[in-house]
């Protein structure tokens, strides 16, 4: 996501946020435009399934989705009153959680209700990190294809490793995997992925990819000519990434991935913590 596109919809969703009854919510109506949901029905079909949502984690919804309404302009210049649904935090990314996630306002608002402090570099960085988390996940959904493609041609688990590394060593210019771990300083328990970049992952998903492609289009079989494929295409991706001024080995490392994971389910642990919390807040209200 863009710096701009991250800045817009920052200052969309702070003007979004508003005080009702001394609690910090948002306007449905306002989210509804802000996350590219055209048709009010279709938005409330993700708002339904977020209260749904909410139930389930033993929260009470009417805590966290309180039925409004706010009065809206009309042509004539008259105004009419609309129905509207003052959402919490928690409530917001709930329905952030259960919107569409191809949208990328829905990806921004999942991040931005979820951490606590609304300051745009932290959202920024923690966009990044769902990115490096999302990535990591796809190549190893990739490898793990490419794995059972592969075995079906003769190869076996240590096969595939070898062909992997052969892969690594193409795309790192003659660095193995081996070689590169030490150069990163990867434990030797861990996967070299997980401490590699952003790019550099997408790099190894989009070579494994292209073997998955070729080994069926072209019918490979063995672990010589699939390991000879698997070296074009790293070759190639390199090559790419080298005319861009890139060359992968020389990128420093990323921070250790599971350290990134703890810290975003840190985060989701805390906005449930944090409705809790106001479920008690509001039963002293009452009580008072």
């Amino acid at each position: 996501m863009k710096k701009e596109q991250i800045q817009e919809l920052f200052s969309r969703f702070e003007h979004a946020c508003y005080d009702y009854n001394g609690i910090e919510c948002w306007s449905a109506r306002e989210l509804q435009n802000i996350f590219g949901y055209s048709k009010w029905d279709n938005f409330l079909k993700v708002i339904d399934k977020a209260k749904k949502a909410c139930e389930n984690a033993g929260t009470i919804v009417s805590d966290h989705f309180a039925d409004t309404g706010k009065m809206v302009a009309l042509g004539s210049g008259s105004e009419r009153r609309i129905n509207d649904i003052a959402l919490t935090r928690y409530g917001s990314y709930l329905v952030a959680q259960n919107g569409d996630t191809t949208k990328s306002e829905i990806a921004f608002a999942q991040t931005y209700f979820a951490v606590q402090t609304r300051k745009q570099e932290i959202i920024e960085q923690r966009l990044l990190d769902v990115a490096r988390v999302a990535l990591r996940g796809k190549l190893t959904k990739s490898e793990k294809k490419l794995s059972g493609i592969i075995y079906e041609r003769g190869v076996d688990h240590s096969g595939f490793a070898a062909i992997r590394s052969s892969g690594d060593k193409a795309l790192f210019g003659g660095f193995s995997t081996e070689d590169m771990k030490h150069k990163l300083q990867v434990p030797d328990h861990r996967a070299l992925a997980d401490f590699l970049p952003a790019l550099t992952i997408k790099a190894k998903d989009f070579a494994a990819e292209l073997t998955s492609h070729n080994v069926i289009e072209k019918n490979l079989k063995g672990e010589y000519d699939i390991s000879v494929e698997h070296v074009e295409n790293n070759v190639a991706v390199r090559q790419m990434l080298v005319q861009r001024s890139v060359k992968p080995e020389e990128i420093p490392p990323a921070e250790d991935l599971k350290k990134v994971q703890r810290r975003l389910e840190g985060d989701e642990r805390k906005i449930i913590e944090d409705a809790k919390k106001l479920k008690i807040k509001k039963n002293k209200r009452r009580s008072g």
